[in-house]
Formats: C-alpha cells, structure tokens, sequence
C-alpha cells in the first residue's frame, strides 16, 4: 500500500467546480491534500501570511483581480512558493507574459493531465532551492561563527571592530574591548583530553553571554582566547562589564569524569576612541594588557596605557617573537662555535671542545642570543630553536664526516632549554636526528644550565639519564652560581662542569670568586666529572686556572666565537 504524499495547496479559484476538478486531479496523482480556497487579493495576502504553502495554483481571470496581480502579491510576500496558472481562456502571449512575470507552469482546464506533473517537477525545484539557500546560510554563518561555540568567531569580530573604529574616529563615540585569555585551561586539556576541553568551552561561552549587553560582541578569537566589543561605552560601565566576566569565570566549576576543575582568566582591556590608530594596534594592546594581567598573578583584569612600562617591555618581546617565528620558517638562524682546550699538562687528553653557539641574522648585523632568547622563553619558542640547532648541528657534523672521514674525538656541546627539557618528544627527536646521521652519540654532549636544572630536577635527572644510556653526554652550564646546590650533583648524572664565568672573569681580583672557582673544580674532581671554566679572557687567568687543576678552558682568550660554515670544516 502506497503512502499519500501531503500537500498544502493555496488555490486562487473563484469557480468552486473548477476547484473540486483540480482537487480530484490532484488526488488522483496520490497526494493528500490541504486545499484553501480563495477568490479576493485581499485573502490571498492573508493566506500568505498565516499559513505555509507547497504550492500555488491560480486560474487567470477572477472577478475582482487576474493571475498577474496574484503573481505579484505572492512576490511581495518574499516567500519561495511555485505558482501554476490553470486557465481555460488563455492565450500564449498572455501565458508568455505570465512566465516572464515569475508563474512556474500554466495549463490548460481542458488538460488537467499535465497538472500533477507540473506540481511534482516544482516541488522538486522549490525542494532543491531551500536545500541550496540552506547550504549557503549554513556557509555564511560558518564564515562569520564559531562552529564549536556558536559565538562570532575572528573574521566577524575583526569586521565589527574595524566599524567601530571608524565609528569612533568619525562620530567621536568610545567603545571597550576585552581580551580574555583562560587560565589553565591547558591543564584540563592535557589531563582530561581535547573533548574535555572543548566541552569546558561550550559551557564556558554560554556563562559569557550572560554577562555581555544585547548590542556587544562577543567572539572567540581562537583556543581559549574571547573578545568583547562593547559599544558606546565608558570606561566605567566596561571595568563593570569585565569584573562581571571575571567573577563568571572565577565561579564556574567544571565537572568531567568525577573530577571537577576550576579554572580563571586574565582580561586585557582597551578603549577606543578617535584617538585609535588601527585595528591591529588595537588587537595588539589588548594582548599586552591581558599577558600584563597574567605576569601580575592571572585572573585579574588589565587596562591598557600608553607608557606603561611592562606593556612596553611586552611590545618589544612581541617583535622578537615575530622575527624568531620568521627566523625559524626562513632558516634565518646562525650557527657558531667556541673551541674548548685541555689544560692540564698529562698529555692524555689534547683534543679540543666546541660549544655551538646560537645567533640571529638580521639586517646587516648578527644579533646575540641574549637580545632574542627572553622573548623566545616567555613564548614558548625554545623547544622549536633548540631542535632547530641539534638538527643543523648534526647536519654539520655528518657534513664534516662525509668529508673528512672521521672527526676529532670531541664531544660537541649543545646548549638545551628548560622548556625543552620538559618536551616529551625531544628525546625521541634526538633518536631521529641520530638515525639520519653517521654520528657517535658519544660525540654530542648536551649542556643545560644549573639553575634549569636543579628547578626541574625530577624532569632533569629522567632526560639525562635517557639520553646518557643511548651514550650521549651532559655537562652543567654556569655551575656554582646557587653554591648550595652541590649536594645536587648525586641526583643530576653528567660529564662536565662548567663553572660559571661571572666568578672565573673575577677570579684574579676578587679572593671569594678564585674560592668558589677552586671549591667547584675540586668537588668536581672528586664526583669523577671533569671540569670547564668559562669566560677565560686573559693569559693570567688560564695559567691561574691550570695552577688550580681546572682540566678545560673556554673564553676569548683562547677563542672568539666563528660562524660554523661548511667549507671550515672540523
């Protein structure tokens, strides 16, 4: 048995046989119809507009009005109903006419056949243009939403603030934005997963809403980043407005897995006025003013001002940050290098060391690290500019290999953040690096600096230890510099101990930096660890070092760093 098809049916008829000659016709094509009749414009408006419609079939000449006039008001209504026009005295010209003026199909009375043809080929059109404005609405809110969080997303607030910057610079009116960063938000994350997560930021951003005005904008700017425009509004009414985000989030608990999670969040807060230069500046200082609110202890709330000097600090970091992310994508990062020569006067061991240095190539000039690396520790950038140097250090080693055939014993060293050192991939990336290359694992020795490593000594003493066992080295870089960490030296396997250069540079003039260096070697000695002075700058210090024992030396002295090219092999 065969399953009626329903179809709303507004027929514009004023003979009521016709109309029952057009239902049975319509029935018969196995429809199950709902049929309103009408004979005046005046219902067929309000049949427009209370009810929905599959279809419209017409007769061309009523009393009062003609199909014409029907096509006109059912355009009017903007509403997507095919029209067919059912006539018994209709000319061609006319019906041409008709089309041109928006009718579907017309027929003639005394071929009522082609009618449920007629009205199964305009549903189907009607079907696939709502299916069509369906996809490209779905597209437009899309380009303009979040699709995780139904809020506005990047594209569209960075339309509605470019209008309120011209709304400020031209109508002198004041906007506020808001720049929310979550705090912790990476702890659920890395704990719970990226489900977790998301599902925090679909609950977070309905909390959000309620606290904004009907006319503000709120958006999520990506991960856990939200912005807030907030329209015609003083300064006042916004620190309102954020401290009310503030406390939504501060009080917003989220449960996941029988565990429940409290999370907070850092504002940055800008006005604009006619006073405003640009959008970007704009983006840019609401970031300063919500990384400043972090640095002051998180979940707090930031003003932007000019002159403020920890947002000027943030500015110039942000530079760096820019011009190490191109150095890394353009492999505009410099290696050098600094011998390290034996001391000692055995005789066994008369192969130099090279530490491999970091640099940036700018304009016309090479920039030291210390101008760039704060930037690229407070971003998070040293894990990829610590893998950047070990693999062009081993493509350097290999390359001298290759050519020479072997290489001096070494080892080479390789300086390590501590954020890399809390990368747990790195240890894998080594291995990696290690399988393309020819090199003896014994020839790499990788430095991290005391005070890394004592910060983070469980994470310290596992990496070392995996490494040591695939038979890389360690040393300790500017040992001596916290001096109470020498009980340290039975938890933290390495090599080498470099003894900070601040005391070695001093350490003719100043009795306690000669001690200290002393008090390090001889330790050093006695943990079977060889030791290293750095910053060795005159021939007075080395033969002071060498009187003390010290087994290695490195400093201008002896060396000034060179820039590691391939034809100056090894």
């Amino acid at each position: 048995m065969s399953t009626l098809k329903a179809l709303k049916v507004l027929l514009i008829e004023d003979s009521e046989d016709d109309a029952l000659l057009l239902i049975r016709q319509i029935k018969k094509g196995g429809f199950e119809l709902n049929c309103h009749r009408v004979e005046t414009s005046y219902d067929l408006k309000l049949a427009l507009s209370s009810e929905c419609w599959d279809i419209c079939i017409t007769d061309h000449n009523l009393p009062s009005f003609d199909s014409t006039q029907a096509l006109v008001i059912i355009q009017q209504s903007g509403l997507d109903i095919p029209t067919v026009i059912v006539s018994g005295s209709i000319g061609e010209e006319v019906a041409v006419e008709a089309m041109k003026a928006g009718a579907n199909d017309y027929i003639m009375k005394d071929n009522l056949t082609r009618l449920v043809p007629a009205i199964e080929r305009e549903l189907r059109d009607a079907e696939a243009r709502r299916a069509r404005r369906n996809a490209e609405a779905e597209i437009h809110y899309m380009a303009y939403h979040d699709a995780l969080t139904g809020l506005n997303n990047r594209n569209e607030f960075d339309i509605r603030l470019r209008q309120a910057l011209q709304n400020a610079q031209h109508n002198k009116l004041q906007y506020t934005m808001l720049y929310l960063d979550l705090d912790q938000f990476k702890i659920i994350n890395d704990t719970c997963g990226h489900i977790a997560g998301d599902e925090l930021l679909k609950q977070l951003s309905v909390q959000l809403r309620r606290q904004v005005r009907e006319g503000d904008t709120l958006a999520r700017l990506g991960g856990d980043e939200f912005g807030v425009l907030l329209e015609n509004c003083p300064l006042d009414s916004a620190s309102d407005v954020a401290t009310k985000l503030l406390l939504a989030v501060k009080s917003f608990s989220f449960a996941w897995k029988n565990r429940v999670f409290a999370i907070g969040v850092s504002i940055g807060m800008v006005v604009i006025n006619d006073q405003s230069s640009s959008v970007a500046s704009i983006m840019s200082a609401a970031d300063m003013a919500c990384y400043a609110a972090k640095e002051q202890g998180r979940n707090r709330i930031r003003l932007y001002l000019d002159g403020d000097v920890e947002i000027k600090q943030r500015r110039g970091e942000m530079r760096w940050v820019n011009r190490i992310k191109a150095a890394l994508d353009e492999n505009k990062f410099l290696l050098f290098r600094q011998a390290i020569i034996p001391l000692g006067e055995d005789g066994l061991d008369v192969n130099r060391r090279y530490e491999f240095l970091l640099r940036l190539q700018g304009d016309g000039e090479i920039i030291l690290p210390g101008a760039f690396l704060p930037a690229a520790e407070r971003f998070d950038l040293m894990p990829a500019i610590d893998r950047w140097v070990i693999k062009n250090v081993f493509d350097y080693l290999n390359n001298a290999l290759e050519i020479n055939g072997s290489l001096p014993e070494g080892p080479y060293f390789i300086n390590l953040s501590g954020a890399s050192l809390a990368d747990d991939g790195l240890f894998e990336y080594i291995c990696s690096q290690l399988k393309k290359h020819h090199i003896t694992p014994s020839n790499i020795c990788f430095e991290v600096t005391e005070t890394v490593a004592i910060a983070n000594l469980d994470v310290t003493a596992r990496f070392i230890a995996r490494c040591r066992a695939e038979g890389f080295l360690f040393a300790l870089d500017d040992f001596g510099s916290g001096f109470c960490s020498f009980s340290y030296l039975k938890a933290i396997p390495v090599d080498y101990l470099k003894v900070d250069g601040g005391f070695v540079k001093n350490m003719l003039d100043d009795v306690i930096d000669c001690s200290i260096v002393e008090s390090v070697n001889s330790i050093g000695h006695v943990a079977g660890l060889k030791t290293i002075a750095e910053f060795v700058e005159t021939v007075e210090i080395m033969d002071k070092l060498k009187s003390i024992g010290v087994d290695f030396a490195q400093g201008y002295c002896i060396e000034r760093p060179e820039p590691v090219l391939i034809d100056t092999l090894l």
